[in-house]
């Protein structure tokens, strides 16, 4: 390498090798950590800060403007009596035989009003209908009141209901698609009370884990204070991780956990096996592990067919019948296919599903088969059947 020459007279080669030397280094460190950060997740993607959470609300309501899709207004129906009692509340005296028509419908509505909702900001609500009306198509909520669970009044909805549905019914047939009494107000509700929470005034947070656990938690601690160059965080239990406020965060609460939960780690997770047995669904985790074991699956299958066939007298023959012989076809399937396989002790997750797809097994069966392994004590991983 030809070695240029500064006006100080000094040869800047030596000076360009180093350069690239340095910036090559730096640019394997960002490959390392764009590849490490793949299995890594932030900590606002595990956990839940405190004060941070959403409220339900619900609230009983009428929808007016229904084109006969409405509730029977029977007697004694509860559509009916609430109807009444909002009407006299208007001023209006109405007659049991002036509230036949099948306009209005009886819901129940809910929402959920986020963490630090101010007061006058909009929340989105959901109308559900819940008496016997066909259809909130078209119709409109009255103001009604959304309660929390504590009995208190924390937004008021009220608007025009979007349903995702209709039914359409003529003489001969009827067409329903999607949830005709099921529908949505976007930012039909107006916040009324907020929920006291001074975040700021915190002299400590605790967060707390989604899926808790005793090395996941530590692991969140050691980020935090690796971070913050102090001891500020510290697990108390599988599922919370208390956190100090440190020195020059006072007061400034807002700004600790914006830097805290970017703070990347690796969760850890139990080995766990996962099975629905109504939709023969299998979620396994990727710690599953088993001791050697030998494997074999077969079914015993006898198939039996009916095939019925017509015996007719030959042509201008005058003693014959018709008659109908029974064919029967017996097949008998022992599963004389299927092998015995051996798994290995600490096979992974990815041997273990080869493995048994070899044998030809369903997901039916790999039920049972994994629980006969589990019986047997030859898989180390829990297995829970929703």
């Amino acid at each position: 390498m030809v070695g240029y020459m500064l006006s100080n007279d000094k040869p800047i080669g030596r000076t360009w090798r180093r350069f690239v030397g340095a910036a090559a280094l730096a640019a394997v460190a960002m490959l390392g950590t764009a590849d490490s950060s793949f299995a890594t997740s932030r900590i606002k993607d595990v956990a839940d800060f405190e004060g941070v959470r959403d409220n339900l609300l619900v609230g009983y309501g009428l929808v007016v403007g229904l084109n006969k899709t409405g509730d029977s207004m029977k007697e004694g129906h509860f559509t009916k009596q609430s109807l009444l009692a909002m009407l006299e509340r208007l001023g209006v005296k109405p007659t049991q035989a002036g509230l036949d028509a099948k306009n209005v419908a009886a819901v129940m509505v809910t929402a959920t009003l986020p963490g630090f909702a101010r007061q006058g900001g909009r929340i989105d609500v959901t109308v559900s209908a819940l008496g016997d009306s066909s259809s909130l198509l078209g119709g409109t909520l009255l103001v009604t009141p959304l309660l929390g669970a504590d009995g208190e009044v924390y937004a008021v909805a009220q608007g025009h209901v979007a349903t995702g549905g209709f039914t359409a019914q003529g003489a001969g047939e009827t067409v329903t698609k999607g949830v005709p009494t099921n529908g949505r107000i976007a930012s039909g509700g107006i916040v009324e009370r907020e929920i006291g929470f001074d975040l700021q005034k915190l002299q400590q947070v605790r967060i707390s884990l989604r899926n808790p656990d005793f090395t996941t938690a530590r692991r969140m601690a050691e980020a935090m204070n690796a971070f913050l160059g102090t001891e500020a965080a510290r697990p108390s239990d599988p599922g919370t991780v208390t956190l100090k406020v440190p020195r020059g965060y006072e007061g400034n609460v807002v700004g600790l956990l914006t830097d805290v939960e970017q703070l990347r780690i690796e969760p850890d997770q139990q080995a766990r096996i996962i099975i629905d047995e109504n939709s023969g669904t299998i979620v396994m985790g990727e710690n599953v592990r088993i001791s050697t074991v030998a494997v074999a699956q077969g079914n015993l299958t006898i198939r039996i067919t009916e095939t019925p066939q017509v015996s007719q007298p030959g042509p201008f023959s005058t003693g014959g019948t018709t008659t109908v012989v029974p064919r029967t076809d017996i097949q008998i399937d022992e599963g004389t296919d299927k092998k015995l396989a051996i798994m290995q002790t600490g096979v992974t997750l990815q041997e273990l599903v080869n493995g048994l797809n070899a044998l030809g097994i369903g997901p039916r069966d790999l039920i049972t088969i994994l629980q006969a392994v589990k019986a047997a004590g030859a898989l180390q991983a829990d297995i829970q059947v929703m």
